[in-house]
């Protein structure tokens, strides 16, 4: 059973002879009643003031489970982006490498048809100085004759 400040101002004492002062006993019930309404007031601030605390602790742990959910998903989207870019990297590096092959090819094939074409152009000019001679060689031969 509790006792409250109450309790304290209304209890009553039998008299009996040679009792106590009642003078005495009502101021020293009065002074604890005060002191009994005291602790229970610093008692109540100090029970709020701990329910504030802990739904401040609430507020933080919850806090802290947000950041630390939000650094987890920064650092999977950063593993995420690194990867996504390391695939880019090397797709564009593989289509780099096709376009420098397919270029070379050309290049190759225009290399060899320049050769060809200056073989023919060598062919050519040979059959023509070979034609040349010959008409020379002929109007020469009808020069001498006459």
């Amino acid at each position: 059973m509790r006792i409250t400040p109450l309790d304290i101002q209304q209890r009553k004492f039998r008299k009996k002879f040679k009792g106590y002062d009642l003078e005495e006993v009502h101021s020293f019930l009065q002074l604890i009643s005060e002191e009994v309404e005291e602790v229970r007031r610093e008692n109540a601030a100090l029970k709020e003031e701990a329910r504030g605390t802990e739904n401040q602790l609430k507020e933080f742990l919850a806090l802290e489970v947000a950041l630390r959910d939000t650094v987890i998903k920064t650092q999977e989207f950063v593993e995420t982006y690194r990867e996504s870019t390391r695939k880019n990297a090397e797709l564009l590096q593989k289509d780099a490498e096709l376009k420098a092959e397919e270029i070379l090819k050309e290049l190759q094939q225009k290399i060899v048809k320049i050769h060809e074409e200056i073989t023919s152009l060598k062919g050519i000019r040979k059959h023509f100085k070979e034609q040349m001679t010959e008409l020379i060689e002929s109007y020469l031969g009808k020069v001498e004759v006459r």
